[in-house]
Order: structure tokens, then C-alpha cells, then sequence
């Protein structure tokens, strides 16, 4: 016969007992309600001023209830303060004890630390932090002040700051080759050239991108040196320089007259002159162009370096020239593949071809959109690079009332498309004439057009050449025949109403509904 012990058994029986020798985790313990003073309340309460709930003699005073919300704590004896989360970079300590501690020993080694280092001291900071956190009276329970720490930092919008970082990471940049700088690099550049207005607005965007892979940084280490502006284009990175002539930059499309022999406006930097500018960091000189007639090493565009070393950012004229000179070539080639796609085109000479490309330029058009309407003359000759165009011709159909009277109306039938590959509007532009079916956009349209006043310019044997190669948009139709397209079209139309009414009718006959209850996936 065994023997059982009452105490074990006792204790493996009741399942919802808990073995505190085996337990993992600490529970923390039960924290009793913070008492009420009631002596501290009948002293708040008694108070001259405060009315009951109940108390017909009118509403407490201003006084009073101010009284009331600055005491109402001391009744509440041994009151904890709410959590919160302690700030690093604010002091909300208050009193004697605050003062202490931003006085004293620490106060001395902060101070110290600075002088030394001639930063801020590390140490001194991690104590003041540790302070605030050990008084909770410092904490702060805003949340305001705690969600700008989830946020990132609001970027300087200094415009001296941005001017500065900007020609910092330009010089950076550029103490690497071109070929050694990478895509990133590039774009950076390209971003940055895009704020100098007077670079910027004489470029356009594929040539300022084509121009920043080439860019170089040219760096004078002596004073009182000339700078020839005739062989590119500069922006000054570091140091300053001196204009020696008048103009020092040329751009596009500002026309300067250069008198020969060159006037000099100084032969020295280190002019006491006030009507010479100190050209300094940000600042440009130069031109992209190089003046026709002159050497490169004429005086014309140049300056005197002052405060040296000088860093450049300079753009070669040749560099520019071989860059705008390629992608010229590049827009022309595509303009030509796509003339030549039309069908009307396919055996025209390269030259003629050559001749239309360079009278082409780019526009787009979005989705339902009247190009031309009939009866009138096209605006321009449109060669399509991609998307779809509708053909529409009118036609006069008898049309039911609901009264059942009928009446004479004016419809527009499809009778083609237009696709990639196609043209129109030569003849009604060379020879004057309206069109014979409007012309609407089916989707988002790239076009090539060709102005009449650009047409003029072609000369006659190229004029002659597109008359011959084009012909009229549906002209040759009769109205008969576009009356039977017509027809056909409504008879597809109203099948396919039909068929599609009959679908309905069936899902419906037994109540689903698509898109409600079991339907709607």
C-alpha cells in the first residue's frame, strides 16, 4: 500500500495552481490606489467662492475654481507622476536642484572640454541626459515634441547653403576624368548645371545631359594670369577673377559686336578701378560658341585670375560643337526613318527625304482629339510615329423620333485608320484644297508636322515630288458606298446591343446580379 503525501497531491490536482519556485517570469507586483486626504479635500472644498452642483446661489468664481485646479493635487498624497519620455535637447528641470546641477564641477568640464577640442564635449551631454531621466518632472508628455524625432530632418533652405553645397559637390565631381565618372556622377553634374540660368537657357535638355559627360576642371595656380573665354565656356568653382575685356561672356542668343583691335579694360588683376567686377565663385565667363573671325587666344572674352589657386568648370567650344552637331544628326535620321515608313515615301532619294526632315518637328496629341475636320483645310502635313488615328466621313441617314417621325440627319462613319507609317494633308495644304473626311485621334498620338510656311521653303522640284506621291483621303468614294458602310456599321451595332441585352436578360432570370453577394468576385 502506498502512501500518498496530502500536500503534493493536493497540489498537482488543482490545474490553476501556480508552482512559484518554477516560475520563469517575474510578475509584478499589485500597486495599491494612492489614498485621499480628506483633511486636504475639506480645505479645498471649504473655500470661499465655490458653489455645489446643487447650490442655487449661482456658478463658482474665476478666483476660485483657479484656486481649485492649482491645488486639487494635494489631496493625493504620495502621487506618482505619469510616465513620459525624457528629452536630450531640452532642460525642463526646474528649482534649486536644477540649478545645482548646471552649475558646479560638470559645468567646469564642459567648458573645458570645448576649449580643448574646440568642439562640444561628448561626456557632459550623456550626464544630462541622465539627469533628465532620473527626474520624471522633466519628462514631457507632448507629442509634438516627441514625432519630429520620427521624421527626417528638414533640409536646409538656406539659398547660400544650397549655393555653396552645390559648387562643393561640383568640385568634387569633376577631380575625376570623364571617363572615370559614372552614370550617378553625371546626373548629379546635370542637375546642378540645370540652376545657371545663363548655361541652362541656351541649352536644350538632351544637349545640357549630352555636354555634362564631357565637362572638366581646369585649375590656374598663379595670379595675374590670362584666361582665353574664346575656347569654351567657364564657371568659376574657387577663387576670383578679373574681367579684361568688355563683353567677358557670350551666350546664344545674345548678339555682341567685338571691336577690333580688342579695348582692354585693365591690364593687371589687382585694379583699384570700381567700374571693373570682381568675378567670384557661382559666376560665369566665356561662350559656347567660338566668335567667328577670331584666334582662340585673342582677347576677346578674357579675364585675369586674383585669387588663386582658380578652379573652372569648363565646357570646350569643340566639345560643344561636336555634341549639338551629333544629336542634330540623330534627330534628323529618326525624322527620316519615319518619313520614309509612310508608304508614299518609300522610294523618295535621301536628299529629298533630308530636305522634309529638317522642316519636321515633334508634337503630340491626347486621345479623341479633332486634327482636322472636313470641309476645311489641314493646318499641317502629319507624318504619325506611333498611335492610331479615325478617318470620319458624314453622311445624311434618315433618323427615327420617338414620336415615330422621321427626320434628315448628318452622321460620321469610320471608313479607315490611321497607324505608325502613315501620312496626310499634303495636298490639301500644297494645293490649297479642303479635305474630304476629318481626322480624329483613337489614342494618344506622336506626330510629325510640317507648317504650310515651312512648306514654302522646299523648293519646287520637292513640291512637285509630294503632289505626285499623295492623294486625297477616302476622295474616290461615292456617297453610295459610303452609305452602305454606314449601314453595315449600325446593322454590328445593333447585333451587338441585341446579343448583349439577351446575356443580361439570362444572368437575370434567376436574380444574379454580378457584382453583389456570392457574385461579386
Amino acid at each position: 500500500m502506498a502512501l500518498v503525501n496530502v500536500d503534493d497531491a493536493g497540489d498537482s490536482a488543482g490545474w490553476s495552481r501556480r508552482n512559484r519556485q518554477k516560475t520563469k517570469h517575474k510578475i509584478p507586483g499589485e500597486v495599491d490606489t494612492p489614498a485621499v486626504d480628506y483633511e486636504k479635500l475639506k480645505w479645498l472644498c471649504s473655500h470661499q467662492g465655490l458653489k455645489g452642483k446643487g447650490d442655487i446661489h449661482g456658478e463658482s468664481s474665476e478666483e476660485a475654481h483657479k484656486f481649485f485646479m492649482e491645488n486639487y493635487h494635494q489631496i493625493f498624497p504620495g502621487r506618482r507622476p505619469l510616465p513620459g519620455i525624457p528629452l536630450g535637447n531640452q532642460d525642463r528641470s526646474t528649482g534649486p536642484q536644477a540649478a545645482s546641477k548646471t552649475s558646479g564641477p560638470q559645468t567646469a568640464s564642459k567648458s573645458s572640454s570645448n576649449l580643448s577640442t574646440g568642439v562640444p564635449g561628448s561626456v557632459p551631454c550623456v550626464k544630462k541626459h541622465q539627469d533628465e531621466s532620473d527626474h520624471p518632472e522633466s519628462w514631457s508628455h507632448e507629442i509634438k515634441e516627441h514625432l519630429s524625432k520620427l521624421h527626417k530632418e528638414r533640409k536646409d533652405l538656406d539659398p547660400h547653403v544650397i549655393h555653396a553645397n552645390r559648387i562643393k559637390e561640383l568640385r568634387q565631381i569633376h577631380r575625376k576624368l570623364p571617363y572615370e565618372r559614372t552614370a550617378a556622377d553625371n546626373a548629379k553634374v546635370y542637375r546642378h548645371l540645370k540652376e545657371f540660368p545663363l548655361l541652362a537657357g541656351q541649352l536644350t535638355d538632351k544637349e545640357l545631359k549630352e555636354l555634362c559627360t564631357v565637362t572638366q576642371l581646369d585649375v590656374w595656380r598663379d595670379e595675374d594670369y590670362t584666361v582665353f573665354g574664346n575656347l569654351g565656356f567657364h564657371i568659376i568653382l574657387k577663387g576670383s577673377v578679373v574681367p579684361q575685356t568688355d563683353p567677358w561672356i557670350k551666350t546664344n542668343n545674345m548678339p555682341v559686336i567685338f571691336r577690333s583691335p580688342t579695348p582692354l579694360l585693365t591690364t593687371t588683376a589687382f585694379t583699384d578701378s570700381p567700374e571693373i567686377p570682381e568675378l567670384t565663385v557661382g559666376d560665369c565667363f566665356g561662350t559656347l560658341e567660338k566668335v567667328e573671325g577670331r584666334e582662340p587666344n585673342s582677347k576677346i572674352l578674357t579675364v585675369l585670375t586674383k585669387s588663386v589657386p582658380c578652379e573652372f568648370l569648363k565646357i570646350s567650344g569643340n566639345d560643344y560643337k561636336r555634341i549639338t552637331e551629333h544629336i542634330r544628326e540623330r534627330e534628323n535620321s529618326e525624322k527620316v526613318d519615319v518619313i520614309q515608313s509612310c508608304q508614299n515615301y518609300h522610294l523618295w532619294p535621301r536628299q529629298s527625304l533630308m530636305k522634309l526632315a529638317n522642316l519636321l518637328h515633334w508634337t503630340t496629341y491626347p486621345e479623341n482629339t479633332v486634327l482636322v475636320t472636313e470641309g476645311e483645310l489641314c493646318p499641317f502635313v502629319g507624318f504619325i510615329k506611333s498611335g492610331e488615328c479615325h478617318v470620319l466621313r458624314q453622311v445624311q441617314v434618315m433618323h427615327t423620333l420617338p414620336n415615330g417621325k422621321q427626320e434628315k440627319r448628318f452622321k460620321q462613319v469610320v471608313m479607315s485608320r490611321l497607324k505608325s507609317g502613315d501620312s496626310f494633308g499634303e495636298i490639301s495644304v500644297l494645293e490649297t484644297e479642303p479635305m474630304t473626311s476629318s481626322i480624329v485621334t483613337a489614342t494618344d498620338l506622336e506626330l510629325g508636322i510640317i507648317s504650310p510656311e515651312r512648306l514654302k521653303e522646299l523648293d519646287d522640284t520637292t513640291r512637285s515630288l509630294m503632289l505626285q506621291s499623295s492623294e486625297q483621303l477616302c476622295g474616290q468614294l461615292s456617297e453610295d458606298e459610303i452609305h452602305n458602310e454606314y449601314i453595315d456599321q449600325e446593322l454590328k451595332r445593333e447585333w451587338n446591343q441585341f446579343k448583349h441585352g439577351v446575356v443580361v436578360d439570362v444572368i437575370n432570370h434567376r436574380g444574379i446580379r454580378p457584382g453583389y453577394g456570392k457574385w461579386s468576385n
